[in-house]
């Protein structure tokens, strides 16, 4: 009988175990609540000594299911692409227990203590304590464009005359990729983002008053890029191509594989951009003071071109080692080739020598070759919240370029010539470690350090035709080398709490220790075999406190009231410090300044955000203090005679600490979802500007009103087709020397999805009406200036893309699990 009863208890063991396995499952959401969460990873960690790690992805009805699942207690993992990773822990399942998790929703990305989200299609807007976050993705205008472009769509950003970003009105600002000053841009920021392609980005963060944790530079803020990066598992990725007038075109594949542990990215994009400009130059001489009708006067207009041939490659891998360490290594690469003409008809009045007029054609080519490389490791403790990242970055660019500039004169005076070689090498390290640790549910504490390590060195040779020998001589007056490099240790802690339920709190300082070395190496046209050097340092040790309060109002104290103040720093940049003097236009002539100070700034802020079901806005006052603001200072060409002569129709500029500068303003974000189908969002800036020259300048001081605008809209016609349209104005504002006059512009898009919504085809006309052109008045003691430039003429660009794969590959079979389509578990 006993024999028999072990028989029968062997033959249904099986059978009992199969019957004690539980299965756990659930429904995910997007942030919004009712948006699917379709392809999210799903990883079911069991407890230690129970079992391997489990996980799948979700299903198209956002569903994941784990079966034969042993009892006891587990912890889940979610992950999707633009959200907070979600944690579960101490699931605890019985033998046979079906456990429901129900409906899951996901946060946005970057949540933060205090945190509050406006919904909507473009731009979706995250308000974190000390930052914005704007999700440029879905952006349709800026498809086909590059990154500069995306970046002066975005609300409190603008484009500036030499294409550089402004926020809040200065240029001043602080330009992130990924967290990480980007050493594929060498010492020309602005020309690095003309080549990087708006399909790229994912977000934009705009923080105009940063906590301590963040680097001090940057007089108005820090605007950080977030390149686009996916995580789920499988093989995904899209491909895109574009085309437009000016024989403008450009094409990327983006591709992810993560068959478990370790994810893979990479992907590739190529553009031919090709910009076309034009404007005028205006200079007329005073005679005892006003002008009459023997100025002498010279007007220039001119016809530009900037051709470039890009290729941005980006590599990386991720490997999560386990459920507390992760290792991520990143590689990004860009190859440009640049070719910038420009065609310039002087005419001349009342100077005789000069004739009636003249032409010059300049032409400019250079090859650049950029690489960023950077290490990341992750570390997280029991505590939840408790984080250790460390970063090793280093980057490395250079730059050769040739320049020819023929000048021809109507006169019969020979003719101007000079060739002009240049290159550069610069390199770049940042080493990082950050660690926050949570003190309890409602504070927590961050500390951290950050070195920055950079190096350039810049050449230039000049040489002028003679016109007798018909060869050219070195023209050691603009022949040198320049080298240059920085150094800045910072220490910061940081402090976070929420003092009651509805007033919060955060406390930081920082330390940094700074250091600036310049190397100058002329030559001296009688003994040029021996160079001149003239060595410049700045070492300075500063402290940049940071406070921040914020306020919950209303019964469910979403609506926030956010007070702040920091002090920063805006360094010299390398061109800002560079002596080289730039010649590409005979009337204008540019010079950097060795010995420039940092800019001391004071900055304050308050602001409200108000949250509606259908209309929410934020609103900010703010303040800043600049000392020793710098800026470029026109001056007499006779300072630098030994290049121009006697001549006394340019233009010649120097960089200085022109200024100390009080800046008060307020500024307006604003979302109207009108109906379900047409959203709007605005952005009003005010700002009042009050310049105290410093002495020995020749400077007045001057007051300025300015303020400027934009409004977006989206509408969807149908769930696949939508339009997207956008507007700005920028009035006239006064500056240290001038006058700059209003300027306007309208971008239209259409967007409509294609192939089962995984295909979209877009078509973009920016600046439909041609009207957005610099224009500039100056006003000096002997002459007056007028000057319009146009850096882009209206672009046209058809634009289609394609998205692919969120299936495991790594599955070695399938099975429909139930009509809603649940995908099987997979061990890995």
């Amino acid at each position: 009988m006993q024999k028999n009863h072990l028989l029968l208890i062997l033959f249904l063991f099986p059978f009992i175990l199969f019957a004690q396995k539980g299965i756990i499952r659930g429904t995910v959401y997007e942030q919004d609540g009712t948006t699917l969460a379709i392809g999210a990873s799903v990883n079911l960690i069991p407890a230690a000594a129970q079992g391997a790690q489990k996980g799948q992805q979700t299903s198209n009805a956002g569903t994941f299911r784990f079966e034969d699942l042993t009892a006891g207690t587990y912890r889940i993992q979610i992950s999707f692409l633009g959200h907070e990773t979600y944690n579960r822990g101490s699931i605890s399942i019985t033998a046979n227990q079906d456990f429901n998790l129900g409906k899951i929703t996901l946060l946005e990305d970057g949540k933060q203590i205090e945190e509050v989200v406006v919904q909507g299609r473009v731009p979706d807007l995250q308000i974190g304590i000390d930052k914005k976050v704007f999700d440029v993705s879905q952006s349709t205008i800026s498809i086909g464009g590059s990154a500069q472009e995306l970046l002066g769509n975005v609300p409190t950003l603008q484009v500036e005359s030499d294409g550089a970003i402004s926020l809040r009105g200065s240029t001043s600002v602080r330009i992130l990729v990924d967290g990480k000053e980007s050493a594929m841009a060498g010492s020309d920021i602005n020309a690095f983002l003309q080549s990087l392609p708006a399909e790229a980005i994912d977000k934009v963060e705009i923080i105009t008053n940063p906590s301590a944790r963040y680097d001090a530079e940057g007089q108005s803020g820090i605007v950080n890029i977030i390149l686009k990066k996916n995580a789920r598992l499988g093989l995904n990725g899209s491909v895109n191509a574009s085309v437009g007038n000016y024989e403008n075109a450009n094409g990327g594949v983006t591709l992810n594989y993560r068959p478990g542990k370790v994810n893979y990215f990479g992907s590739y994009n190529f553009a031919r951009r090709n910009s076309m400009g034009d404007g005028f130059n205006d200079n007329t001489e005073y005679i005892n003071g006003q002008v009459t009708d023997l100025s002498p006067r010279t007007r220039s207009e001119d016809e530009s071109s900037r051709l470039g041939y890009n290729h941005t490659i980006r590599l990386g891998s991720d490997y999560y080692i386990n459920d507390k360490n992760s290792l991520s290594i990143a590689g990004n690469f860009s190859i440009r080739d640049n070719e910038r003409g420009r065609k310039i008809n002087y005419q001349y009045w009342n100077i005789p020598e000069y004739g009636a007029s003249s032409f010059r054609n300049a032409m400019q080519e250079e090859q650049d070759f950029g690489v960023d490389a950077q290490l990341d490791y992750k570390r997280t403790f029991k505590r939840e919240g408790e984080e250790l990242m460390a970063n090793v970055s280093f980057g490395y660019d250079t730059e050769d370029g040739t320049n020819d500039f023929h000048q021809t004169y109507a006169s019969g005076i020979a003719d101007l010539r000079r060739q002009n070689t240049t290159s550069e090498l610069g390199r770049n390290w940042n080493f990082q470690l950050d660690y926050t640790l949570p003190l309890g549910e409602d504070h927590k504490f961050e500390a951290g350090y950050r070195s920055i390590l950079r190096y350039a060195d810049e050449s230039q040779y000049s040489a002028l035709l003679d016109t007798i020998t018909n060869e050219f001589a070195t023209d050691f007056s603009v022949t040198n080398d320049f080298d240059m490099s920085s150094a800045v240790h910072a220490l910061y802690a940081n402090y976070q709490r929420k003092l009651t339920d509805r007033l919060g709190a955060q406390l930081g300082l920082r330390a940094e220790q700074a250091y600036l070395n310049t190397s100058i190496f002329s030559f001296d046209e009688d003994a040029p075999i021996v160079p001149i050097r003239a060595d410049g340092k700045l070492d300075y040790f500063r402290l940049y406190p940071s406070v921040f309060l914020s306020y919950g109002v209303g019964e469910a104290k979403t609506d926030k009231i956010q007070l702040s103040y920091s002090r920063r720093v805006q360094r010299p940049r390398g061109w800002q410090v560079n002596p080289f003097i730039n010649m590409s236009d005979e009337q204008n002539f540019m010079q950097g300044n060795p010995n420039l100070l940092p800019e001391d700034i004071h900055a304050m802020e308050l602001g409200f955000s108000k949250f509606y079901d259908k209309w929410n806005f934020v609103a900010s006052a703010f303040y800043r203090r600049v000392n020793d603001e710098v800026q470029p200072v026109l001056y007499d060409p006779s300072m630098i005679s030994e290049i121009v002569g006697d001549r006394t129709n340019v233009n010649y500029s120097k960089w200085e600490n022109a200024s100390d500068m009080d800046v008060a303003g307020f500024e307006l974000i604003s979302k109207v979802n009108i109906f379900s189908w047409w959203d709007v969002t605005g952005n009003l800036n005010l700002s009042s500007i009050k310049f105290n020259p410093k002495p020995g300048l020749g400077l007045n001081e001057r007051e300025s009103f300015n303020w400027n605008g934009n409004l977006t809209t989206n509408v969807k016609f149908t769930p696949t087709f939508s339009a997207q349209i956008r507007g700005d104005y920028r009035s006239g504002m006064k500056t240290m020397q001038g006058q700059m006059e209003p300027m306007k512009g309208v971008d239209v898009a259409l967007k409509k999805d294609i192939l089962k919504n995984k295909g979209t085809l877009s078509l973009n006309a920016r600046d439909v009406f041609n009207t957005r052109k610099f224009e500039m008045k100056n006003y000096l003691a002997d002459r007056q200036m007028h000057f319009s430039h146009r850096w882009m003429r209206r672009m046209v660009t058809l634009s289609f893309s394609y998205r692919f794969g969120i299936q495991d590959l790594n599955k070695k079979e399938r099975r429909e699990q139930n009509d809603m389509g649940d995908m099987e578990g997979q061990q890995f």
